[in-house]
């Protein structure tokens, strides 16, 4: 067994004076990044499309190699940092010039809740879990989808959604966890429920098994009636 040599395992073939050009390149990465986001005119993460999220990712890309690769030299990444900019410059002048590359690029707002149940045409657009979606509503505030008067799923993946007034809350389809939202496919008695899929409520009986007219899934749970607290 090789002796184990610490200095490699550190530093590997560098004097450790390098370590004093690593300091100086981060910084150099980070003020590059930090006026990309600043000309970008964006304030967090959250605030980021995917077309940007993708320039970012160029962007870490390109500093994580000139932070701690001593071959890889400063002016041909700051070169690279500029042309994205600029790239980023005309593509987003060509996104407000053009509705159909701005859609093309960026996606569209979706509508996923209207009127107290779910758009049933939008709900495969979109590619997340109904666990992590049901979650989103939750720490909106929300316990049902009757007190959602619009929910829309920005362009950055961001959800709004638009509460009813507690006078105008509908009965709706429960958004919280399983074992709080019990399913039927056979009704225990006669009330009313919200099919699991698209949140269309009906009154159904006792015994009586349906398939939803909207969506023709035959899962249901009861309709909740509460309004917001």
């Amino acid at each position: 067994m090789a002796d184990f040599d610490l200095h490699k395992f550190l530093i590997n073939d560098q004097p450790y004076t390098f370590l004093f050009e690593v300091i100086v390149r981060v910084f150099i990465a980070y003020i590059v990044v930090f006026t990309f986001l600043k000309i970008s005119g964006r304030r967090g993460v959250q605030q980021l499309s995917l077309f940007e999220v993708v320039i970012i990712l160029t962007l870490g890309s390109a500093s994580g190699d000139v932070t701690f690769y001593d071959d890889v030299p400063v002016l041909p990444v700051i070169l690279v940092f500029v042309v994205l900019l600029m790239l980023y410059r005309l593509t987003t002048l060509a996104m407000s010039k053009s509705p159909a590359l701005s859609k093309l690029i960026e996606g569209e707002v979706v509508t996923l809740i209207a009127h107290g149940k779910y758009v049933s045409a939008n709900l495969d657009k979109l590619n997340i879990s109904e666990d992590e979606f049901l979650m989103e509503l939750r720490h909106d505030g929300a316990e049902h989808l009757g007190q959602i008067r619009l929910g829309l799923v920005e362009v950055d993946g961001q959800l709004s959604l638009y509460f009813y007034q507690d006078e105008d809350v509908v009965p709706g389809l429960s958004v919280l966890p399983a074992e709080h939202r019990p399913c039927f496919t056979v009704m225990p008695d006669d009330d009313l429920y919200a099919c699991n899929r698209c949140g269309l409520t009906k009154n159904l009986r006792s015994g009586e098994q349906c398939r939803c007219p909207e969506c023709d899934r035959n899962v249901w749970s009861r309709a909740l009636r509460s309004v917001r607290t």
